[in-house]
């Protein structure tokens, strides 16, 4: 097992890599059941629910601002589903 530091780094090193801040057009065409579970993993994931260690040491390093755009990403897959609505109905629950 890589210690949290090693972990840290090889990410910092693939993130940083050329063209890894170049913006990439995904066309994806998927059931609505899905893009509701898709928003949910990414949620769940940036808020560090249910994670093991793992995950955690990896979510620690990520800077906030590309959380805070995996969220954006979440909502606007939502929003083009048609379920924003029903994505916050449920968070009422």
């Amino acid at each position: 097992m890589l210690a949290k530091a090693d972990v840290a780094k090889i990410f910092e090193t693939i993130l940083s890599s050329p063209g890894m801040s170049d913006t990439v057009k995904i066309n994806v065409q998927i059931p609505r059941k899905n893009v509701l579970l898709l928003s949910k993993v990414i949620e769940r994931g940036v808020e560090g629910k249910n994670a093991d260690e793992k995950t955690n040491s990896i979510l620690e390093i990520i800077p906030k601002e590309i959380l805070q755009e995996l969220l954006s990403v979440s909502a606007d897959i939502l929003q083009k589903a048609g379920l924003a609505e029903m994505n916050e109905k449920l968070k009422a629950f």
